[in-house]
């Protein structure tokens, strides 16, 4: 990948940047600091700002020509819940708190693009740079579109972009379809009659029931849904008792379920309250089912797709672009965004998995690892995917195979 040198020239500052985003993570729904050196960098780059949105939601516009054609770009700001591990400079500076999916990278360069098309911008329409809040578990998407998100920015399509630790660094993943399942949970309360544990036939073991109702729902993936259709069902949490010698009266289950389809949601959902309440009858405890669906599929719009794909092979090499890249089960909820407006949700390689300290510097450890960095080596393509984007998509210097 050859960057465009206007933006070559200053990857020196995207990588500072970058690095300082890293060292101060601030946690959904908490990005004000964030949000503020978003804001005063590009409105240092005589870009149209406007904040709040949302939560502490940043929008950029710039404008160029007379076209009424506009298009929207999106990187998060949050950090999660993670106490860092790593002990390079930049690393976290705020206990408990990291920067541990790379949304410092998406920031910055988004914030690179900004810069770039600022000053050299030759499209022919409107670009609106979308910095959303809380993408971690906050629904900081859906928060920015119920504040009148696309009504005060109205655009034809947006487009996401994440860092893909698996992909080789600097190349692409896109597919015209879903590429990134929703994301649900749930609870379960059991109620059953605790007792001494050496007297177990004088209670309903509410511990019982929660092991078997466990393993009896490992079996709607496996026998319910079309093995054709991906699905996951994982309980993450069971926590019951107080002591080695009471049989517990409650129990509570928790987890998630993951899919692509909305009819295969519906049918396990269905199932495992079916299961639940039928063991917990036979058992003679109560069962209390609550399924919370969180964000929905990530599906892609093949134009929009069509679209990126061809930026993406005109920036790296047609040998380095996925059009079919594996389904992930992960969620996101640039979902909402695509619900609502044609677009395109896209991978960049972050470098291959690296599971262990010892490796080189374009190997990635795993999103939301404790040891996990953004490769400051691919800011530079995602700036230039970014420019080039706006410029196939406004219609200026359009690069030939871009298509219309």
């Amino acid at each position: 990948m050859t960057a465009l040198p206007a933006i070559a020239a200053f990857k020196s500052e995207l990588v500072k940047v970058r690095r300082q985003l890293h060292a101060h993570p601030e946690l959904r729904f908490e990005e004000e600091k964030t949000a503020a050196f978003v804001a005063s960098y590009l409105k240092d780059c005589g870009i149209e700002v406007a904040g709040g949105i949302g939560g502490h939601g940043v929008v950029g516009t710039c404008r160029r020509g007379n076209s009424g054609r506009a298009i929207a770009l999106r990187a998060d700001m949050d950090a999660l819940p993670l106490q860092e591990l790593n002990d390079f400079a930049h690393a976290s500076r705020h206990a408990g708190k990291m920067h541990a999916c790379g949304h410092d990278g998406h920031t910055t360069m988004l914030l690179g693009a900004a810069k770039y098309l600022a000053a050299y911008g030759d499209f022919d329409g409107t670009v609106h740079f979308i910095f959303q809040p809380a993408e971690e578990g906050g629904a900081g998407a859906k928060k920015m579109l119920d504040d009148g998100l696309f009504e005060r920015f109205p655009c034809d399509a947006i487009f996401g972009l994440h860092n893909w630790p698996g992909l080789p660094a600097g190349t692409f993943g896109v597919r015209p379809d879903g590429i990134m399942a929703s994301s649900n949970t749930f609870e379960l309360e059991i109620h059953g009659s605790g007792s001494h544990a050496a007297q177990p036939h004088r209670s309903i073991d509410s511990v019982m029931v929660a092991v078997q109702i466990a393993q009896a729902w490992q079996s709607i993936v496996s026998r319910n849904v079309d093995p054709n259709a991906a699905a996951v069902l994982s309980v993450t949490q069971i926590q019951t008792g107080t002591a080695v010698n009471v049989i517990p009266e409650t129990a509570l289950m928790r987890g998630t379920v993951r899919a692509f389809d909305t009819a295969v949601l519906d049918l396990i959902e269905q199932r495992m309250r079916s299961i639940a309440d039928g063991i917990a009858s036979a058992f003679g405890a109560e069962a209390r089912f609550d399924f919370h669906r969180m964000y929905p599929a990530v599906v892609n719009h093949p134009e929009e797709a069509r679209v990126a794909a061809a930026v993406m092979r005109a920036v790296a090499g047609a040998n380095s672009v996925d059009e079919n890249v594996p389904r992930s089960m992960a969620s996101e909820d640039f979902s909402f965004f695509l619900q609502r407006k044609p677009g395109c949700y896209a991978f960049l390689g972050n470098g291959r998995l690296r599971t262990t300290p010892a490796g080189s510097d374009r190997q990635s450890y795993q999103l939301h690892s404790p040891l996990y960095d953004f490769n400051d080596e691919i800011l530079l393509t995602g700036v230039t995917y970014w420019v080039e984007l706006v410029r196939a998509w406004l219609g200026a210097h359009r690069n030939p195979g871009l298509g219309s």
